[in-house]
């Protein structure tokens, strides 16, 4: 990534102008991960917050018995880690896919945000999108069935589109959908009977996204 690239990104997630995108620009790192590998562990120091530029993350707890449970995904145009002082991860963190991200000091971000009125004013659009994008996963987790959930993921991860590549794990599902691995199975298994999915080793394809989004439930 070059240092316009990075400009023109910032400028998108922050709604900024050039100088300022510029300072965020300044502080901002590009970091790529593969495929699950792991970012920081439940209990390590952190110093540091991301922005998620292609790709995704996954933020998982686990219980005093091993259990795994995850808290939350990450996708384009999202921020998460220590801000604005460092803290201790209350969970691991991992890549979900290939995932371009850009890296900084949590302090560092925390002061640009309070010197710069349009930096302060970027940061609070994009934290307040992400609670509302927090609840809407709660509300589902709460209200929808096992197979609702699993559905609700799928078109989470398309974001509009009809089509996701590489296509999701079975297991990611699960977890995802707060749900087993066996009901994540059958709900795409029954998907791909009725014609609305198809997958293969590249891609899954959405041919039916109103029935899909009908089964929501």
């Amino acid at each position: 990534m070059d240092s316009e690239d990075k400009i023109e990104i910032i400028r998108t997630i922050f709604r900024c102008d050039r100088p300022a995108a510029e300072k965020l620009a300044r502080v901002l790192a590009f970091q790529k991960l593969g495929a699950k590998e792991i970012l920081a562990r439940q209990g390590e120091e952190s110093h540091h917050c991301w922005l998620v530029i292609e790709g995704g993350m996954r933020i998982e707890a686990f219980g005093l018995e091993g259990q795994r449970q995850q808290l939350a995904q990450y996708g384009p145009g999202e921020f998460f880690g220590a801000y604005p002082m460092p803290a201790v991860h209350r969970a691991e963190i991992a890549a979900l896919m290939d995932t371009s991200l850009l890296r900084a000091e949590a302090v560092r971000v925390a002061e640009l945000v309070a010197e710069d009125a349009q930096i302060g004013a970027g940061m609070a659009r994009l934290l307040a999108r992400q609670l509302d994008r927090a609840l809407d996963r709660m509300m589902a987790r709460t209200t929808y069935s096992a197979a609702g959930r699993v559905y609700a993921e799928l078109l989470s991860l398309a974001g509009g589109a009809e089509r996701i590549a590489p296509p999701p794990k079975v297991t990611m599902l699960a977890l995802s959908a707060n749900t087993t691995r066996e009901t994540a199975s059958r709900a795409i298994a029954a998907l791909i009977r009725r014609g609305i999915i198809s997958r293969d080793d590249r891609e899954l394809l959405i041919h039916a996204p109103r029935m899909l989004l009908e089964l929501v439930c």
